[in-house]
């Protein structure tokens, strides 16, 4: 099978492009732009070298020994925490706002839930002395005020969002309406693979660089340049898909992808929108998502803000559709667990959304030869406050 988006934005029966007639103009122009400007020798030189010298790439591949014996695997931990601005969401940031400036747009908008893409892009702001406005659920602005002051002191104006349960899903209903309102002028840079096509491709393209080197970090360390399982966290999905790009066509490679499971996925308060979701058409595009039978979407929950979603990027849903990923909707106890665990045996803390994929570990049986490699996508400054809410001393 072919797991790469089509000509007409569709990985199998999702994707595509569903926009209101006032985004469509925008829309195609930036079809119609992205791969040549992606692909163009200008912007590979400017983007690599952002990311070598401003982002601090190659981020390292990192054997965890200790989690390595206790899991029966040779563990290795893609450190994507290490970027600069705490998380993996730096890389697609800075490849947006290139294609924006190559574009004409003056003005940049993004949403933003744990506050990670809302630092990386307001940060990628700061750096090219572009405006910056970012939608957040008034919720995620509570739980995740560290973020949200790093932002205002880059120069961001942060929005904050009070319909809905006010979480991610509603901070983006509230971007694609600035966007409505203002769509000559102004690049949306959406923080994940979700979005009508060609966000999702786009988005996927920027963040390869993560498979890419573990291409050549593996051969280094193993001397092969496939591991046997790669684990990702999947909300949107934007990690996730940087880390299985480059080994989609690899049979041998076993894809597992971490959803939050929250309270339980029996209960009504989950956002494992791939397990229990039905297909629906979410923020233009066609994906597994949580809705009534009438198509009203359900409020997803989950401890950590970043996955606080009701859908899954098109990419996922098509790779769990087709068997080719597996996916494990791991609770909010399980993750907190993951995360103790991650860091009293390997000195690491890492984000909420990550502690989900290392929640994935103990749902596993591998041989003790399987190469694993388990994606750190985001460090656990950020998150703090609810580690010390649960792991009171």
């Amino acid at each position: 099978m072919n797991y790469q988006v089509d000509q007409y934005g569709f990985y199998g029966t999702y994707g595509g492009s569903y926009v209101p007639e006032i985004l469509y103009k925008t829309v195609e122009d930036l079809k119609e732009a992205y791969l040549p400007i992606i692909e163009s020798e200008s912007f590979k030189s400017e983007f690599h070298t952002l990311l070598r010298d401003y982002v601090g790439r190659p981020s390292p591949l990192y054997f965890a020994k200790r989690m390595s014996e206790k899991y029966g695997c040779r563990l290795y931990l893609k450190r994507e925490d290490l970027n600069h601005t705490g998380a993996h969401k730096i890389n697609n940031s800075l490849g947006q706002i290139l294609i924006a400036k190559q574009m004409g747009k003056t003005r940049i908008i993004a949403e933003t839930g744990a506050g990670q893409h809302g630092v990386a892009t307001a940060t990628a702001c700061a750096l090219m002395d572009m405006p910056c406005t970012v939608y957040m659920g008034a919720t995620d602005v509570e739980r995740q005020r560290p973020n949200v002051e790093r932002m205002k002191m880059l120069g961001a104006e942060v929005c904050p969002v009070r319909s809905g349960n006010m979480t991610l899903k509603d901070a983006t209903n509230e971007a694609i309406r600035d966007w409505c309102c203002h769509p000559s002028d102004t690049f949306y840079i959406i923080g994940s693979t979700v979005g009508p096509h060609p966000y999702p491709d786009m988005v996927a393209r920027l963040q390869s660089v993560i498979s890419e080197e573990i291409l050549w970090q593996l051969e280094e360390k193993t001397g092969r340049n496939y591991p046997d399982y790669l684990i990702a966290c999947v909300g949107g999905g934007s990690n996730a898909a940087g880390s299985i790009y480059h080994f989609l066509d690899n049979e041998h490679v076993k894809i597992v992808l971490a959803e939050a499971g929250g309270m339980g996925i029996d209960t009504a308060q989950t956002a494992a929108s791939m397990e229990i979701g039905t297909t629906g058409i979410l923020h233009g595009s066609r994906i597994k998502l949580m809705q009534t039978d009438d198509g009203q979407i359900v409020e997803p929950y989950s401890i950590s803000a970043g996955l606080d979603y009701p859908g899954t990027g098109p990419i996922h849903c098509n790779l769990y559709e087709s068997g080719r990923a597996q996916v494990l909707a791991v609770n909010d106890d399980e993750a907190l667990a993951a995360a103790m665990e991650l860091t009293r045996t390997e000195g690491i803390i890492p984000a909420l959304e990550s502690a989900h994929a290392l929640g994935a570990l103990p749902k596993l049986q591998f041989k003790k030869d399987d190469v694993v490699v388990l994606t750190v996508s985001g460090r656990g400054d950020k998150d703090m406050g609810t580690y010390l809410k649960y792991f009171k001393s």
